[in-house]
């Protein structure tokens, strides 16, 4: 790259063809150390959630239950997270979302004057305590003790890194929380029940049924029933979960619709390990109870 190249979001000269490709921001005069994942891979690619959302500015690695959010602190603990050794870093913090994301201007160029948007330009507005998924116009209630991150699309609580089971170079946590439109995870269904029924089976295979756990060898419903969540009338299901390798775990899909976008469903996926050291259910309740319409989030729902 050389001194006259306008800044601007570039292939990264670093990447070494693990994980997704990213793109680096270039300054003007050098690179930064912001990357994101190009919007129009972004668009292609299944997006993962509980453990994983990879879009815009929140990324979240899948590995069980284990997951490191990259983006805004937004809660009681602003202890930053970030990627393990050896796994893909994601978005950068304050990073543009990908085309059609809220405020992206339906394009990767996103500010309608033909200039490239740079990191800082699409940050969410959060609230204190709160963890806010822009694109889907919610906002996570961030327990005390607890990391939470927002993004443009996505928005996720963490708590309780510990090395995973069946993978010990890498980090699990014992309680994570997670949202995004249904449509970034490819989910079709037309309503909060059936699209809750859908995802808990992903849902129970991506946070549990990875290597960090060697997989899982039977579950359990605990919950499937409809609940009011934002004011919002969905569904949520539940399940236990019997891996193969460390803690039993819990995982639970929570589908409605968002507050802000009628016409769009929002997912929220959770995993807690059965654990003494893992946080206890009514935790996970008492973050539902507290899940509210982002202030003055968007919602647009425009995730690809």
């Amino acid at each position: 790259m050389n001194q006259t190249t306008p800044p601007g979001w570039h292939p990264d000269p670093g990447y070494t063809g693990f994980g997704p490709a990213q793109e680096r921001w270039w300054d003007g005069s050098q690179w930064t150390d912001q990357l994101r994942v190009p919007p129009a891979v972004t668009r292609r690619r299944r997006l993962r959630i509980a453990v994983g959302v990879l879009a815009g500015v929140v990324v979240l690695t899948a590995v069980g239950t284990g997951a490191y959010v990259l983006g805004h602190d937004s809660g009681k603990d602003s202890a930053a997270s970030s990627a393990p050794a050896g796994r893909p870093s994601g978005a950068p913090s304050g990073g543009p979302g990908g085309e059609g994301a809220p405020g992206g201007g339906g394009g990767q160029n996103g500010g309608g004057d033909g200039q490239e948007q740079s990191p800082d330009s699409q940050v969410p507005g959060t609230e204190d305590g709160y963890a806010t998924d822009l694109a889907s116009g919610i906002a996570l209630p961030v327990p005390d003790g607890w990391t939470g991150k927002s993004g443009t699309v996505g928005a996720g609580l963490t708590t309780g890194e510990y090395a995973c089971p069946g993978a010990a170079d890498t980090t699990c946590v014992r309680g994570g929380v997670f949202s995004a439109p249904a449509a970034a995870l490819e989910n079709t269904a037309t309503t909060a029940e059936a699209a809750a029924k859908k995802d808990i089976s992903v849902n129970a295979e991506e946070s549990y049924g990875d290597k960090a756990y060697e997989g899982i060898t039977s579950h359990e419903q605990l919950k499937s029933e409809a609940v009011t969540v934002a004011g919002q009338k969905g569904y949520v299901v539940r399940w236990k979960v019997v891996t193969k390798k460390g803690d039993d775990g819990y995982v639970e899909s929570l589908v409605f619709p968002s507050p802000t976008s009628k016409d769009m469903l929002v997912v929220v996926r959770s995993g807690f390990d059965v654990s003494a050291d893992a946080p206890k259910l009514s935790v996970l309740d008492t973050i539902t109870k507290g899940i509210k319409a982002a202030s003055g989030g968007s919602g647009s729902g425009q995730t690809a």
